[in-house]
């Protein structure tokens, strides 16, 4: 039998979901300038698959222009590879078209270096079920289920390095069957593009062995979610790390104590954006090791923005690079650069109106309850209307909300297993 290789063009979605289109690789040149066609209603398909409502219905075009820092070429022996790149939406004349997640995420950017000088290094911590194992009672984070899993954590962190990133850790998680992964930091766009390979390499894997990796926030309403973590820092000029002051409360600077003022205080909208499906609210719920408040915490994984802590630094010097904060709200129904986006122009927004922390015995707000919630205050935030081009941001949330509406009739466990299905 002959074959043609083939590339594939994908963005993670609205859905969380890395859709496009493949091509023979004979062609990547030209596809490099020209992309491959696209129309405005596909990024608008439901996490399901079905469009159920679209602003652009039949008309109108569009390119998906590969960004070639982006490429993932990993073999897998006698299989097919996987070789695909990450790409730009772009009009037909080449701009950035408004919709397109990478370019939210550049638009935040944009909005922090503009606003402070400064630009983000980050890393996503992932957690999934891997249902290449049996769960068995006191599993978690033991060696026997690391043992268990055979090669898929080997051959993941191969394919996450081949893939251009650079792993840090593998491990069994607290939940049954789950495992999490993580991979160095890095700045820009870069952070997003690594979480959705990563996610993809882990899916890859499975499936060569006769498995899936799970990224769902809950696989059952009662059992332990998958969070989608943001670790972040703040860097200037060169890399120059500006968030750590030791004197200060929190240990962070001023300018990292704004940003950190912004995010919270946009935190209850932009959970429809960070944790954007029907059960990543049974995830925010008490005792599910996730957050439930919109409050900073020094070292604290109850927390929703923790303060993470600093490991044997012999010097100041690396004591201040590895000074981090982390964002815990957050799950893979999401897209990784939406949800980054947000909360670098939270951030930003906190910067620019010089906003305090809140006051140590000032309660918390609570963390909405449900997707429609979320929506709600979406909805209701001006601010968080603004970063977003206007039929953008009423799209999403007509997006979201018809989610829920399709959702609405099925009981926790059936939502859960639907969502297991396609995350």
């Amino acid at each position: 039998m002959q074959r043609e290789k083939l590339i594939f063009i994908g963005t993670c979605d609205l859905a969380g979901h890395v859709r496009g289109k493949g091509f023979p690789a004979s062609e990547l040149e030209p596809r490099l300038r020209k992309g491959i066609g696209l129309t405005g209603a596909n990024i608008t398909m439901s996490a399901f698959g079905p469009i159920h409502v679209s602003p652009f219905g039949t008309e109108g075009d569009l390119m998906l222009v590969p960004d070639p820092s982006t490429e993932v070429q990993v073999p897998f022996g006698d299989g097919a590879p996987e070789y695909f790149y990450l790409g730009d939406i772009r009009t037909t004349e080449g701009e950035p078209w408004d919709f397109c997640p990478r370019h939210f995420l550049r638009r935040a950017l944009q909005a922090l270096r503009v606003e402070a000088g400064l630009t983000v290094r980050a890393a996503f911590e992932q957690e999934f079920t891997y249902t290449g194992i049996e769960d068995r009672p006191s599993a978690t984070y033991s060696l026997d289920a690391f043992r268990r899993q055979g090669v898929f954590g080997e051959a993941l962190m191969a394919a996450v390095r081949q893939a251009g990133a650079r792993p840090d850790s593998f491990l069994s998680e607290y939940g049954p069957r789950q495992f999490e992964v993580t991979v160095a930091p890095t700045e820009g766009v870069r952070a997003a593009d690594e979480a959705v390979i990563v996610r993809e390499m882990a899916r890859a894997v499975a499936e060569r062995l006769g498995h899936r990796a799970i990224f769902a926030p809950m696989l059952t309403p009662q059992g332990i979610g998958n969070g989608t973590h943001i670790h972040f820092s703040l860097v200037g000029e060169q890399g120059r790390p500006i968030m750590h002051e030791p004197a200060e409360p929190y240990e962070l600077s001023a300018t990292a104590a704004q940003f950190a003022a912004g995010v919270l205080a946009h935190m209850p909208a932009i959970a429809a954006v960070t944790a954007p499906s029907v059960v990543s609210y049974y995830r925010l719920t008490p005792n599910r090791r996730a957050p439930t408040w919109t409050n900073l915490g020094y070292r604290d994984r109850g927390a929703s923005l923790r303060v993470c802590p600093v490991f044997a630094a012999a010097t100041t010097a690396e004591t201040t690079r590895q000074f981090h904060v982390e964002f815990r709200a957050a799950d893979a129904a999401a897209s990784p650069y939406l949800a980054l986006g947000a909360v670098m122009f939270a951030g930003v927004d906190g910067i620019r109106r010089a906003l305090p922390l809140p006051a140590a015995n000032r309660a918390p707000t609570s963390l909405p309850r449900s997707l429609p919630e979320a929506l709600d205050q979406l909805a209701a935030n001006e601010t968080v209307a603004g970063w977003f081009a206007p039929t953008h941001f009423n799209a999403y949330l007509r997006f979201k909300r018809v989610e829920a509406e399709k959702m609405a009739g099925l009981s926790p466990a059936e939502l859960c297993a639907r969502y297991a299905e396609v995350y």
